[in-house]
This record gives C-alpha cells, sequence and structure tokens, in this order.
C-alpha cells in the first residue's frame, strides 16, 4: 500500500499491482481482497487508475480456483485485468464483459498480426514484447485500432518476454506461476569435473561470455521517439522493488514526459534526469531491442548492482510542537549530509545537526523502524524522501 501510494504522489497515471493469487509476482507484498478495495478507492479518489495482474498460466487443477478468486473481487472496479493465457482472457470476456483486458508482456506480442488478434479477441490494450524494435511497434500502431503499451524502464528478463524456467528447474519455484527466485541474477562459477570442488569465476573474453544477466532497460532518452510510435503507455517495472526506487523512476519519467508535452519541438533530455536515474539501485542500463538486436556490451557481465545512494528515511509530515517527523528506513547520524526529494525532479541538501525522538529527547544516531523529529525541513510533505551518498569502496 506504501508503495502504491508514492507512485500516484510522484505521478504515475496508473498503478498495476497483484493480489494473493494468480499474478506474477507472488513473492511479493501483494494486496489481499479488502486491501485491494482500498488501495482501488484511494487510487481513484487522486484521478489514477488502477491495473489488477491475473497473468499467471494456471494449471487445469487451478481453473476453479481461478473463477472463486475472481468472484472474490468482482466487485472492486479495477480499471482493467491484466491477463496473458489465452483461457484466461476468454474467461475474464466470458464472466465480466463489460471490464477492460490488458494482455500481458508475457504473451510475447512481437508483430502486428498477433495485436490484430488480440484486439479481435476483446482485449483493450496490449502491453508488447520487449523483444519488439522501436520500427516495429510503429508499423503495430499504424495497423491496429488496440492501444498499445511499452516498458521503458526496469528489470530485463534474459528469457523470451520473461518466460523463463530457469527457477523451475533450479528451486521448484515456477516463474511463470509468479514464483520466480530470479537465478539469473545468482553468481556462478564453473567446476571441472576431474576437480569437483574446486570453483573457477565466470570470466570475459572479447567474445563475451554466457551468463544469464541483462542490464536494466533505460528509455528516457527515447522517449520522444516512443511517444511519437503511437503507443498509450509507458510502463515501469518494479513491483520488486522498494519505494525509494519507485519514486526516484516515476519522477522522472513524469517530469520528462511533461517536458515533452508543453514544448515537443524544444524538447531536451534533461541532464538531471540522467543523474537521478543513476542513483537508484540499478545493473547498469541498456535500451534493449528498441534500436535492434543487443550487443554484447548490454550483457551485465560482471552481475553487480550499481548502488551510489541510499534510501534512509521518508517524510510522514509536520511534527506536534514543530519540525519534520521522519520514519527511519535506514541507520542516521549526527553530522550526515543528506538528500532531500520530492515531486518533480529537484532535491535539495542539507546535513543532519539534531533529531530527537517523539518524547523530545536528543538523539546522536537513530535506526530502522523508529521515528524522530528533525528541524531545517520546512515545506517537505508527506512521501517526500531522505537518501545518502554512500561511501566510496576502494577495491584490492
Amino acid at each position: 500500500m506504501e508503495k502504491l501510494k508514492v507512485a500516484i504522489r510522484y505521478g504515475a497515471d496508473a498503478v498495476y499491482l497483484g493480489g494473493k493469487s494468480f499474478g506474477l509476482r507472488n513473492l511479493a507484498d501483494n494486496f489481499d481482497v479488502p486491501e485491494l478495495a482500498e488501495a482501488v478507492e484511494y487510487a481513484h479518489r487522486h484521478g489514477v487508475k488502477v491495473y489488477l495482474t491475473v497473468n499467471a498460466f494456471p494449471d487445469n487443477a487451478e481453473i476453479d480456483a481461478l473463477e472463486r478468486y475472481l468472484g472474490e473481487i468482482a466487485e472492486i472496479p479495477c480499471d482493467a485485468y491484466i491477463a496473458a493465457d489465452p483461457g484466461v482472457v476468454a474467461l475474464l470476456r466470458e464472466l465480466y464483459p463489460q471490464r477492460d483486458i490488458h494482455l500481458s508482456t508475457q504473451a510475447n506480442t512481437t508483430n502486428w498480426r498477433s495485436a490484430k488478434f488480440w484486439q479481435s479477441q476483446g482485449v483493450t490494450r496490449v502491453n508488447l514484447a520487449r523483444e519488439m524494435s522501436l520500427d516495429d511497434i510503429r508499423e503495430t500502431s499504424g495497423r491496429c485500432e488496440v492501444e498499445l503499451e511499452a516498458f521503458v524502464h526496469g528489470a530485463m528478463c534474459i528469457s523470451y518476454s520473461g518466460r523463463c524456467l530457469i527457477s523451475s528447474a533450479l528451486t521448484g519455484r515456477d516463474a511463470n506461476k509468479g514464483e520466480c527466485t530470479q537465478p539469473c541474477r545468482w553468481n556462478y562459477a564453473i567446476v571441472e569435473e576431474s576437480r569437483p570442488g574446486e570453483f573457477f569465476p565466470i570470466m570475459e573474453d572479447d567474445s563475451g561470455s554466457f551468463i544469464f544477466n541483462s542490464k536494466d532497460l533505460c528509455l528516457i532518452e527515447h522517449l520522444p521517439e516512443l511517444v511519437q510510435s503511437g503507443v498509450a503507455s509507458l510502463k515501469i517495472e518494479g513491483r520488486m522493488k522498494g519505494i525509494y526506487y519507485a519514486a526516484s523512476v516515476i519522477r522522472v519519467y513524469r517530469a520528462a514526459l511533461d517536458s515533452y508535452w508543453q514544448d515537443p519541438v524544444g524538447y531536451r533530455v534533461r541532464p538531471e534526469w540522467l543523474e537521478e536515474l543513476s542513483k537508484v539501485s540499478h545493473r547498469g542500463y541498456t535500451t534493449g531491442f528498441l534500436l535492434g538486436k543487443p550487443r554484447d556490451l548490454d550483457h551485465e557481465y560482471l552481475s553487480r548492482y550499481v548502488r551510489s545512494y541510499e534510501f534512509v528515511a521518508i517524510v510522514e509530515g509536520d511534527a506536534p510542537g514543530g519540525g519534520t517527523l521522519l520514519a527511519v528506513r535506514n541507520r542516521l547520524l549526527l553530522g550526515d549530509t543528506l538528500e532531500l526529494i520530492g515531486q518533480g525532479c529537484s532535491f535539495s541538501t542539507f546535513t543532519l545537526t539534531a533529531m530527537r525522538n517523539e518524547e523530545g529527547l536528543p538523539l546522536q544516531e537513530a535506526h530502522p523502524n523508529q521515528k524522530v523529529i528533525v528541524a531545517g525541513l520546512g515545506g517537505a510533505g508527506r512521501f517526500d524522501l531522505v537518501r545518502r551518498e554512500k561511501a566510496a569502496q576502494v577495491a584490492s
């Protein structure tokens, strides 16, 4: 719920979320039925749409449970369901012909004929496969009436449109039923058959190396081309990310899109947008398939995240008696140099010179799950975030 409210605060026009069943992020902290009703009411009150994921691929034994689940949420006015399996799409059309259906990227729609097929099945929006190029997106838009959606930022699955079996093979958890353990992100080494117990690191040479990782998608520099291609919606991947990631990325794309609409001819990518995106945890950035097939440079051989900043607190509002109330998420120390971010892409830097607990007692340091009061943050609003640059590490 907190992440949903943060996404809305920082400029999302719509949010996609999962219930406790039949989504593809079952390991996330998803919404039960009462929470889902609350989430939809909150989003609609703020003029934001809600799309519910039912994009898992169910077995025969799960169909009855799917129908029961859809019955439980039938009265919740979600703006659309997101589905991938043809049988699920047909079931939704049968049960709720008045409800919009968005086709998940898991259906791997890579051409205009597929988009037209799904249009004929009553789908109102197709979330295109990440494997589509900009030229293919343009052609598909020109040949179809159905709305198109494209991912613009976030993690890239190494499998075709995310339909991966590695997790099932290694852990017994099925990625296509929402239980992916992300083994593509694990650290691997090689063992030679005659030398059991001797592990050799996988190294890159001039030909590359066969590792599972991809860099993260980032299309901020190609926003005008995407808008002009005819897509109706730009999608940010982030349900397994934290609120700092969601806020930081959403506010950049919100600012960029607003800037484009205000002056399409004079639109330029601003350096501060790129700088902001570099301050969230990511695996290096790539344009994926948008400009053609990825090169070897688009793969993340080192399998390491870039984390130059850390999220340390969230603003809860004005404190009684003055000051700003912070909910601490990472250790805080007097003397820390911190950055406060809010809506838009601006931020302010301040030094933590004093803080006290809710009883008014002064503190030298604060720890996660504490609440503290600090001065000097006038104008800070609910859901503004506080971050800190991480100390440089020297490798040897």
